[in-house]
């Protein structure tokens, strides 16, 4: 049983690298899209639903052969699934080679061919994946008879617990080291291990042909107290879906308390797959004991109703509002808020799935089939429909909703068993959710004055007055009224050689650089990600709707890169401003040298390319100066004023290096009106100087940290920093 248990955790560990690599890959080769994400993820959950169903067809029509054979079987399968290591990334790339530069389908045709490519890839491997439980369950019942009745589970256990570590290693450790390619031959390499493993303890599992017949005879089998048919596969849905539904509105709520970095949403999916874990290592305890304490489903599915209601006091702003404090214990946060649900409903899964299915591989793989496709249903209902139109609050209301009323269902056969609906059990959990819903904040709630708009992308924030008002996205500020964001755009348009008559700006933020670009009397299109930021123009800007009406200006909403890739314009600027922090999660891909050749094809004979990076270490602006001066041959870089980060200005031509007064002879008068605006000097000509002046070399920035890798798609060094810092902080 051992073995078994071993090649689960690291077949659980190995899935979620493979989940995390194959993501990124397709974001980098589709676009950062929310429909893009799902996608993704839902191809990968069906291909498990799909496996599992498929996988237990399989083993029950060999129900007879030995336990030798299933482990063969199983290691095969292992192998199989760490061919993907090698293969999936690659096609997802070719995908893009053939689809993702073509601007013939628009955006809604374009997802449905990405989404046909992508599962054309990837739907074969999940499905493996998805196989490898119901057949390794016909190993158990075959060689261990005696707990094949409850098998799901100890696998489940070691599945789950697994993937906490391939989270955690992954994310902490491997990628900063190796890259996103490396780290899935990792994986591919421990895929090889365990089909190594299975075919060399093959001939030493015990057989016992037949066992399926015997098992419900023998040992904790007989203690097994009858399941509720009607309800096991409507109640395993709703757990899928409410689980992974909650999972997204987690992300919104804890993001202020633990930043938008890779780092936060791995530590909440971590605490998402431990605490299932021992959820799900407490239903094997009480269910070991044969006292019946495991029997009743009642009580776990109304205390998981009850809990899903922890996250609202747990991302309660008022709760140690000061910002370095909420920082501090963000992580303690996520840990209260979703580990005592995560927990019950790890304990209510596999108990619903062994009764169900009582060591059959059969009845298991369709069990959990039903509840991978809640997994696949919860996120795209939370996502955009919920969310949307309802908000955190009362998206996790009605979520937990079902869950209390599942535990009201009166078991059948319960009355010859003596077990009763847990009334008060019921009425408790009830007014502790009501109580936790009356008593707990939102985080707009202590934000003064706050604008909130919600999308299927975010929840977007705008707050503040005068030369205070800021822009949040998911509760963490994302830009401010500042004159750097308009010196992105007149510093560039001042050292074209010709007058620009197309510029894109890529992220809106305020829309202060978009503003600031159409004040020079040209045509200026300008992307952004999440559909609600443009929506708040207006909040920042008393001329918004003027300059919307325009006809010279074009707001798209889609990704950036996968714009530039599709679009077949040609533009005099491009002004890139990303969302702060540097260290984003999935900003690398505005940075990177895939990124740059993708745009580099946009940008008309004489442009310039603006990109501002935000103040970091010098190891990020290493890498990032590397990747950009390996796409461009001309690379100008000005430290801004004041300085909170670099504008960096890059062609394929000279551009022009004339003195602050040439340059401020230039400007347009509407354009000078704006960009002194907000000051801090009082002519153009002195703004110029304030950037000019603190001109450096490239090679400088370089220097600083030059054993670092250039920033790339695979080698994201500006979000995978953890390993780094901690070297610096022992030195």
């Amino acid at each position: 049983m051992i073995l078994f248990f071993c090649c689960f955790c690291l077949s659980g560990f190995c899935s979620l690298v493979y989940q995390v690599v194959w993501l990124r890959v397709a974001m980098a080769a589709f676009g950062v899209t929310t429909p893009l994400v799902s996608i993704v993820l839902s191809i990968f959950m069906a291909g498990l639903a799909l496996g599992s169903w498929a996988g237990g067809r399989i083993a029950n029509r060999w129900q007879g052969k030995s336990a030798g054979f299933f482990a063969r079987l199983y290691g095969g399968v292992e192998l199989l699934i760490g061919v993907s290591g090698i293969l999936v990334a690659p096609l997802l790339r070719l995908g893009h080679s053939l689809f993702g530069t073509q601007a013939v389908w628009d955006s809604s045709s374009y997802y449905w061919v990405s989404a046909g490519w992508i599962g054309l890839v990837m739907l074969p491997f999940c499905s493996l994946m998805g196989a490898t439980l119901p057949i390794a369950m016909a190993g158990i019942r075959a060689a261990f008879p005696r707990h094949s009745p409850r098998s799901f589970s100890y696998l489940y256990i070691a599945n789950v617990a697994g993937a906490a570590a391939g989270v955690i290693v992954s994310a902490f450790v491997l990628i900063e080291l190796l890259g996103f390619a490396k780290t899935q031959f990792v994986a591919a390499g421990l895929n090889a291990a365990i089909a190594a493993v299975a075919a060399v303890f093959s001939r030493r599992l015990p057989s016992a042909v037949g066992a399926v017949r015997v098992a419900a005879a023998q040992g904790s089998g007989a203690a097994l107290p009858p399941t509720g048919h009607f309800i096991a596969l409507p109640l395993l849905f709703t757990t899928g879906l409410a689980s992974l539904a909650m999972e997204v509105v987690w992300t919104r709520q804890f993001v202020p308390f633990l930043g938008p970095v890779v780092y936060s949403f791995a530590a909440m999916l971590a605490v998402y797959l431990a605490a299932t874990a021992l959820g799900s290592r407490a239903y094997r305890v009480t269910a070991e004991r044969g006292d019946g304490r495991a029997a009743n489903w009642n009580r776990v599915a109304i205390a998981a109703g009850s809990l899903a209601l922890l996250p609202l006091l747990a991302a309660d702003p008022r709760l140690m509002h000061l910002r370095h404090w909420t920082v501090r214990f963000g992580a303690l946060r996520v840990a209260a808020g979703i580990g005592p649900f995560c927990a019950a409903v790890g304990y209510l899964t596999p108990m619903l799935v062994d009764r169900w299915s009582r060591g059959d591989p059969n009845r298991a793989g369709a069990a959990y089939a039903v509840n991978a496709m809640g997994c696949i249903a919860g996120p795209l209902l939370a996502g955009f429909l919920l969310l949307p139109n309802l908000g955190e609050r009362w998206t996790l209301v009605l979520l937990a909703a079902p869950l209390l009323a599942f535990g009201c269902w009166r078991q059948p056969g319960s009355a010859a068993t003596g077990q009763r609906v847990p009334v008060r059990l019921f009425v408790l959990a009830l007014g502790g959710a009501l109580l936790m819903l009356a008593g707990s904040r939102d985080f707009e709630s202590v934000v003064p004055g706050a604008h909130v708009r919600r999308d299927y992308t975010a929840t977007v924030i705008a707050a503040g007055s005068g030369m205070n008002k800021r822009l949040l996205v998911n509760g963490y500020g994302v830009t401010t009224m500042t004159p750097i964001t308009k010196m992105m755009a007149h510093l560039p348009l001042a050292a074209l050689r010709q007058p620009p008559r197309q510029t894109l700006v890529l992220c809106f933020g305020m829309g202060t650089s978009f503003r600031s670009a159409l004040a020079w009397g040209d045509a200026v299109t300008v992307v952004e990600l999440v559909p609600s930021v443009p929506a708040l123009f207006g909040y920042f800007h008393r001329d918004a709707g003027q300059l919307l009406r325009s006809p010279r200006a074009t707001v798209v909403i889609d990704d950036a890169r996968r714009f530039l890739e599709r679009t077949s314009g040609a533009f005099d600027a491009i002004i890139i401003d990303p969302p702060p922090p540097v260290e984003a999660a999935g900003s690398s891909l505005l940075y990177s040298t895939e990124f740059y050749r993708a745009l580099s094809r946009r940008l008309a004979p004489g442009g310039i390319l603006q990109q501002w990076l935000p103040r970091s270490d010098a190891a990020v602006a290493s890498s990032f100066a590397q990747a950009l001066g390996r796409s461009f041959p001309v690379v100008r870089a000005f430290a801004s004023s004041p300085k909170f980060g670099f504008h960096f200005l890059a062609g394929y031509t000279p551009i022009r290096e004339g003195s602050a007064a040439e340059l401020a002879a230039r400007v347009p008068p509407l354009a000078a009106r704006d960009l002194l605006e907000w000051g801090p000097e009082s002519t153009v000509e002195a703004e110029f100087q304030a950037v000019l002046s603190h001109e450096l070399p490239l090679r400088q920035l370089i220097d600083a940290a030059p054993r670092v890798p250039v920033l790339t798609d695979d080698r994201p060094v500006n979000e995978y920093y953890l390993l780094r810092r901690a070297a610096q902080l022992l030195h």
